[in-house]
């Protein structure tokens, strides 16, 4: 099969959830000898890109968005190794964005979060899920551990939101703060709050999530 045709078929398996064709596809690019960063680059990534369009026209409903995230998780697990064996003997060239990303203190709710998790390690992101009701010292120690670009908090709970604001000033008193960007979401927060917590970002569903880390990147560099 040519790479072309086998990059239509992957980003078809993607966008329509099909995760066991998905996970085929991608061994079937390693055995051909496929650059692993391109199957990312060219098709993974577009074919999310194609997912969150369609779900900010209405085309696609929270149904569709967690049965593609799902091919692509499983597409992921099989590439990871390639993409990781090719970017050492690149040298590490083509730095990835590194996120840390959890639900704070007091809120169970991670559906918010795992999408945001799906489509950023779908635009090429290496991301560090600590799960739910993740104390201010467990994400410290995280960004102390892994030194990610950019911190991502959820909280669903209006009465947790505050949270974001222990952990960022506790980020601050450890003198981290200028060392990572900040982003928050979930469904009581707007970016009105976010600025009233000092964080640098708020995205309000995970295909901006993406959209936004990026220009945060670029605006660091």
């Amino acid at each position: 099969m040519g790479e072309n045709q086998l990059f239509q078929k992957l980003s078809n398996a993607i966008i329509d959830g099909d995760y066991e064709l998905a996970q085929k596809l991608s061994q079937e690019s390693i055995d051909e000898g496929t650059n692993p960063i391109d199957t990312l680059d060219k098709c993974l990534i577009p074919a999310m890109d194609i997912v969150g369009e369609k779900f900010h026209n209405q085309e696609f409903y929270l149904p569709e968005i967690l049965i593609a995230a799902r091919a692509m998780e499983y597409a992921l697990n099989v590439l990871k190794p390639a993409i990781e064996a090719h970017r050492k003997q690149e040298g590490g060239s083509g730095k990835e964005i590194v996120v840390v990303i959890g639900t704070v203190k007091g809120d169970i709710h991670d559906l918010g979060k795992n999408l945001v998790k799906f489509f950023m390690e779908g635009a090429g992101f290496k991301v560090y899920d600590l799960g739910t009701e993740v104390p201010a010292q467990k994400f410290i120690q995280a960004i102390q551990r892994v030194k990610p670009d950019i911190l991502c908090m959820s909280a669903l709970i209006s009465t947790t939101i505050p949270y974001f604001s222990t952990v960022i000033k506790k980020l601050k008193e450890l003198g981290l703060r200028d060392q990572v960007k900040v982003m928050v979401g979930g469904a009581p927060v707007t970016d009105e709050y976010a600025r009233k917590v000092k964080a640098d970002a708020y995205a309000e569903d995970a295909v901006k999530a993406v959209q936004i880390a990026r220009l945060l990147i670029e605006e660091e560099k």
